[in-house]
């Protein structure tokens, strides 16, 4: 089962490309961690609503799967940041949290070095992320429901 954060219910997910592009570039994203799930729905406005798909790998697609952080991870990242795109359909691998992700960009920005980063970044355990990039990988997830799921956690 996979998650995908929204403020709709995304019956038919996309491949869009947007002002900013993310960790893995423009694609869909979603997550095998509920829990992160629910944070992520609850950060804008509108309805947290979490949508549900079922996911069937096609080997004979192009997939890229980073188990860890490590150099390559963040090479890849750094290289999707700023702009550049990949060919794979798919892509797994860590998500860097908030505290991460300023890592990561101060990594970007050359405010800190590599060995800089992976010293801050030594013990701060990253989350799940899942990224579709193309049709052929829609193609592998199944819509099974959505349900708004409010953040018990979160501050009022």
């Amino acid at each position: 089962m996979l998650y995908h954060a929204s403020n709709e219910i995304v019956e038919f997910p996309e491949v869009r490309k947007t002002k900013y592009t993310k960790d893995f570039s423009w694609g869909f994203y979603c997550t095998t961690d509920f829990e992160q799930a629910v944070r992520w729905a609850n950060r804008g406005e509108g309805n947290p609503i979490i949508n549900y798909y079922s996911y069937e790998p096609n080997n004979e697609l192009s997939i890229l799967k980073f188990d860890n952080m490590t150099d390559e991870w963040l090479d890849f990242i750094a290289r999707c940041r700023s702009g550049e795109t990949h060919q794979y359909d798919i892509v797994e691998g860590p998500m860097a949290n908030d505290t991460v992700w300023n890592y990561v960009n101060d990594f970007l920005s050359d405010r800190i070095s590599r060995k800089q980063f992976w010293a801050l970044a030594e013990f701060r355990y990253p989350t799940h992320q899942i990224s579709f990039h193309t049709l052929s990988a829609l193609n592998c997830l199944a819509f099974d429901r959505s349900e708004i799921v409010y953040d018990r956690k979160r501050k009022k």
